[in-house]
């Protein structure tokens, strides 16, 4: 994890270098209702690689948002959960989505 030194001063920076990435924000959304497996994950998300998508869960982690449970099976399974930090987003991606069924509404309405 970061030390405070090197997180920015300003909060909302701070905020941005945690989530300000397209595929960690729709992580976050797809994690909000409960657990899932990577492939469901993956799934979920759409057009994300699995590379990708394996190196934004491994630095949320390494972050404190997403806990990663590994289960001695073969084959391994691997579950995704968020932890009580990341949860505590839940605001501010509500927040967003309303900000953007609002912007889809002004435009559909300019569209007429």
């Amino acid at each position: 994890m970061q030390s405070l030194q090197e997180l920015p001063a300003c909060p909302v920076e701070t905020t941005l270098a945690l989530i300000g990435d397209k595929w960690k924000v729709l992580i976050l959304r797809d994690l909000l209702p409960g657990t899932k497996r990577f492939g469901e994950l993956k799934r979920s998300i759409g057009s994300v690689s699995q590379k990708v998508l394996t190196a934004q869960l491994r630095d949320m982690e390494s972050k404190g948002l997403v806990h990663r449970e590994v289960y001695p099976e073969v084959p391994p399974r691997v579950e995704y959960s968020l932890t009580h930090l990341g949860r505590s987003l839940a605001p501010i991606l509500d927040a967003m989505r309303n900000w953007g069924e609002t912007y889809q509404e002004h435009w559909r309405a300019d569209d007429l």
